[in-house]
Formats: C-alpha cells, structure tokens, sequence
C-alpha cells in the first residue's frame, strides 16, 4: 500500500494563484476535506495526499489554467494531454520525448518553457556524460515557489513513466534561494538540490536520454485518470538510500511489523553500521524515517476511517494506544481523533465521477478527443 503526506505549506501555496484572482477558496478547501486552518503560516499539519490531490482537481476546474495562476499566462485544461498523446505516438526514445514537448509547449508563451542541454556548456560544471533539463521560470509569479517546485517534479516523473523506470536525478538547482520547507526537496526529488543557481534544471545522466519510449495511449488514459494524488509523494526512490529504507518500511506496512534497522541492513547487503553511515551522509536517520513513514500511514488511514485509532496504533507498531497518540500529538499537533473527526466533518461531496486531471503542476485532464483514437484521459 503506497501513502503519502503533502505539508501544510504546499496547501497554502496551491490556493494562492485563486485567491489573488478573487476566488473564495474556503469552499474548494472543505469539498476537498481539508481545514481552512492550513492557511495560517503557523500550521506544520500534515494532509494525506489524495485530498491535496482533490484540491488541485478543484482548483483546475474553477480556474481552467494548468499553472493555477502562477504562469505568465494561463494554460488551459488540456494541454498536458494534449502533449502526451503528441509524446507517446511516434517517440522513438525520451531524447525525442523531451524535444517534442518543448516544441508543443513553445506555441503557448506564458506556459512551461524548458530545453534539453547535452553535454554541458564549456565553462560550465558537468561533462561528457552529463545532461540539463532547463526550465525557464523567469515570468512566474510564484513567491512559494510551488510553481518550480511542481515543474520540475512533473517533467521528472512523467519522464520517468514513459520509460517505465525511475531516472535518477545526479542534482536538481533551483534558482531561488533555499526556503524554509527545503527538507521537503530530498522526498519530492531524491536527489541533492542547489539553491540560488544561475538557472533551474534537473540535471540527469546523458544515457538516460536513450531510454526507449514504453507508454502508449491506453497507458496515458490511465496515467491521467489515477493522477495527481501521488505527485508531490514518493516513497520509491531507488537511487538513494534515504529512499530504498523507505520504501522498505512503507512495504511493510500496515500488515507487518517496522522492519529494524539491522534486518533493513540485511536487505541492502550491509552492516548496520554502514547504513547508519550512509543514512547519516544523507541528512536523515533510521528513526526519522521510520516516524515519517508511520506518520503518513496514520493520516490516510484516519483519513479513510478504515480502521479504529486502537487497531491503527498496534499496526504501526506502538507498543499501546497512549504511545500512538504521544507521538501522533508530536507529529500533527492533535489527537488522533480530532484528526479523524476533522476530516470527516469537512468533507464534503467531491468532484464528480469521470477521468481526474493529470499528475501536479500543468497535467489537466484530457480534452474531448476528435476521433476514436486517443480517447478522453
């Protein structure tokens, strides 16, 4: 069972192209089961990330713009699927795929603009092997910088998809400077990111770009229908240690016990002393890990109703109810209950049935196709 927690932070930043157009967003926030309370600077709550994804479904409804207001210019719903269905026919490799994309979204200025550099300007860091996914974000009006965040994340992961395997960033730079919610990068991307760099890019190895193309469209109807409720979550990051712990745990759960960090060793063909080591050069820790994974499982579950605080406490491996709702406090500010009763209070009738928008910043839903081929995503 994949899970997935999205910060209070990236709410607030989703909401505010609206807001600065007029929209009321109180209304959108309680259809999507979400507390208006997020809104407070101050909040460090935690959402599961389907009802964050419900809320940009309905934020992309009521704006008709796949940027949610943080572009130059709006990007009507559509667009992303449009270039998808140009990606998946006839792209021989992700070389192509990128190339393809760029041209589709340069006829739309004020939308996502990006190029493809291979190999690295002279004079610049990298070499040989080495390729640059450049975004320019310059027009953004983005002051939370969700706008980069989500291009960047969006090109990575649906890159990712059409080759059917994840593609392991070497660094991810952003222009702006490093702000406050930065240790959210490491989970987005999995990959060491650069702050205040002369240009946003996501920086990959150059063979990458060889990858032959694997989707086709029935696999891009299914990408947009099931999108965006994992974009900003990612628990299978097989290129970094960080990522590999997690997803052990996260496999784990909630059927078995937390794996411990000498049998999670074991798995990775290491001593636990290694793994420490390895761990601890990546900024994180068996514990922290382990707290964020129980803690992402504890929202969807309470979320969902699916199971009583008790039982919840004693899956996640809580030696007894008092200690689940210690650290639950620790974790969200609030009892388990409160949460549970928070969500289902505010939740109201959501979007309705039929295919969902596609995954994050600038993937909408797809337009009425013209022919049977293609069909509605």
């Amino acid at each position: 069972m994949r899970t997935g927690s999205v910060g209070a932070h990236h709410v607030r930043a989703v909401v505010l192209g609206a807001e600065r157009r007029g929209v009321d967003t109180g209304p959108l926030l309680a259809r999507a089961g979400l507390s208006p309370d997020l809104l407070s600077v101050h909040s460090a709550d935690r959402v599961p990330a389907a009802r964050f994804g419900r809320l940009v479904r309905l934020l992309w409804a009521r704006l008709d713009d796949e940027l949610l207001g943080f572009g130059g210019a709006p990007t009507k719903v559509g667009s992303f699927a449009m270039m998808g269905h140009l990606v998946v026919h006839g792209s021989r490799d992700l070389r192509e795929a990128l190339h393809r994309a760029r041209t589709f979204y340069s006829l739309f200025p004020g939308g996502p603009s990006f190029r493809l550099v291979e190999p690295a300007p002279a004079g610049e860091p990298g070499g040989p092997d080495e390729a640059r996914l450049e975004f320019d974000v310059s027009g953004y009006d983005d002051p939370l910088h969700f706008g980069a965040e989500a291009t960047v994340l969006v090109a990575h992961r649906f890159a990712g998809w059409l080759v059917r395997r994840r593609i392991g960033l070497r660094r991810v730079e952003f222009a702006h400077a490093e702000p406050h919610h930065s240790a959210e990068y490491a989970l987005l991307f999995g990959a060491p990111c650069v702050f205040g760099a002369g240009r946003t890019a996501a920086v990959l190895d150059r063979a990458d770009l060889d990858e032959p193309v694997l989707r086709d469209a029935a696999a891009l109807r299914d990408f947009l229908r099931r999108a965006p409720d994992g974009v900003l979550v990612c628990s299978e990051w097989g290129s970094t240690v960080t990522g590999r712990v997690r997803h052990l745990i996260g496999r784990a759960l909630p059927t078995g016990p937390v794996p411990t960090p000498e049998e999670l060793a074991e798995r990775l063909s290491v001593s636990p002393q290694t793994l420490r080591r390895r761990l601890a050069a990546e900024g994180t820790t068996y514990q922290r890990l382990r707290d964020q994974v129980r803690r992402d499982h504890a929202l969807a579950e309470l979320a969902a109703g699916r199971v009583s605080i008790e039982r919840l406490s004693r899956r996640l491996g809580f030696s007894e109810p008092s200690a689940f709702h210690r650290a639950f406090r620790r974790w969200t500010g609030e009892t388990p209950r409160a949460y549970q009763l928070r969500g289902i209070t505010s939740t109201g009738p959501g979007p309705g049935p039929g295919p969902g928008p596609g995954p994050g910043l600038g993937l909408g839903p797809a337009p009425r196709p013209l022919s049977t081929r293609g069909q509605q995503g």
